[in-house]
């Protein structure tokens, strides 16, 4: 009997892991599920541009997958117990019960209203496809002159908030920041996006914490309110809620806990990676919610799962930040340069040959996952009938 490997989600972790694992692992010896709800690998890192009208190239997972020995299953995930190791999906024909002896979670994150009230009824987001659509549309339906308030000054909130700016100057944009305007960044990366944004004419309330969003304008805690015909939400994110109706050990956010092989804690046969785990970067930080951490902790999870399958020796792949990649639109970007544990250097690369670099990375993050040993010759290896018992009747006693 082939072992059976699960993987959940096909973002930038999941299909990254599923294709690797394909690639270090004999064909005769595994079966690897790829489990998606949608059937494109869907680059998030440009939803914003989806949003403010760009037109995305076509990435079927299909044709990403076809002849790699990975079987693509297009459905909804709507429970997994660890426990009994089964995961339960959902389409057009019903519910079904997969059965797994190894699971990668790869679920990955959406957009976290946290709770303010009218955020829910009234605000857009661009963590999904579906959302950056539905956001386009409403964007589209706008005239001359009137009001799109983003709220959140992370990355997310700053590329958006630009590219709208740039593709629609008609518009009135702004953008509400609970602290300043871009201060996790160096002086030089902070002046610049103030010029970008200075330059793009959107307003910037900063320390403006939002405290409630209603149909044409949103209130701050000090009592300003900003106009706002279309709220986009981008003011921080929350995990796939499904692992914390597990028995799986999570933090109080609903992350998997993992160790440096990104395997559960609790459940040795379950390994999370992305947004979705909680793991310890340099100088016992937690990792960064990012494409940035994903990747490196999917090739991690993979390498170890074949290592163990196969009785290799363990991985050690360094998690590591080294720049943040921020576009400001189509013609502006800025590289932010970071130590190991993403503090920001003083050094920051700018202008248009920073959104070059930004728009290679774009490109390069989507290459990867569909060469997931970034085109290094690779030998399948036979799983060891006893490494694959083992692995599916340990438990981790942390």
């Amino acid at each position: 009997m082939r072992h059976r490997i699960i993987v959940l989600g096909a973002g930038y972790t999941g299909a990254s892991a599923a294709g690797r694992l394909a690639r270090r692992l004999r064909r005769d010896d595994v079966a690897i599920t790829l489990v998606n709800a949608e059937p494109d690998f869907i680059e998030r890192v440009r939803l914003h541009q989806l949003a403010a009208g760009q037109h995305l190239k076509p990435r079927p997972l299909a044709k990403m997958f076809a002849g790699t020995g990975v079987a693509l299953r297009l459905a909804k995930v709507t429970a997994v117990d660890a426990d009994r190791k089964t995961v339960t999906v959902a389409d057009a024909n019903g519910t079904e019960q997969l059965a797994y002896d190894t699971l990668v979670y790869a679920l990955g994150s959406g957009w976290n209203a946290q709770a303010v009230p009218g955020t829910a009824e009234h605000a857009h987001e661009v963590a999904s496809r579906p959302g950056a659509l539905r956001l386009r549309e409403r964007l589209a339906g706008l005239g001359a002159g009137q009001t799109v308030t983003v709220v959140g000054g992370g990355l997310t909130g700053v590329e958006a908030a630009t590219e709208i700016a740039e593709a629609r100057p008609d518009l009135d944009v702004a953008l509400a920041a609970g602290g300043g305007l871009g201060d996790w960044l160096s002086p030089k990366g902070r002046a610049h996006l103030r010029k970008v944004f200075g330059g793009l004419g959107i307003t910037v309330y900063e320390h403006a914490a939002v405290t409630a969003v209603a149909a044409d304008h949103v209130a701050t805690a000090d009592g300003r309110t900003v106009p706002a015909e279309v709220t986009v939400w981008t003011a921080g994110f929350a995990v796939h809620p499904i692992a914390a109706a597990t028995s799986l050990r999570v933090t109080g956010t609903g992350q998997i806990l993992v160790d440096g092989t990104m395997r559960s804690v609790s459940h040795p046969d379950v390994y999370a990676v992305g947004d979705a785990a909680l793991a310890m970067g340099p100088n016992d930080k937690p990792l960064r919610m990012s494409c940035a951490s994903g990747v490196p902790m999917a090739w991690q999870a993979a390498d170890a799962i074949a290592a163990r399958l196969t009785g290799g020796r363990l991985p050690n792949i360094p998690i590591r930040y080294f720049n943040q990649c921020i576009s400001l639109g189509r013609a502006e970007g800025l590289i932010q340069f970071v130590t190991a544990d993403d503090q920001a250097k003083p050094s920051a690369l700018t202008g248009r040959l920073a959104a070059t670099y930004k728009e290679l990375v774009c490109k390069g993050a989507a290459w990867g996952v569909a060469n997931p040993t970034v085109g290094m010759p690779t030998r399948r290896r036979p799983v060891l009938r006893e490494q694959a018992a083992a692995g599916t009747t340990a438990r981790a006693t942390a």
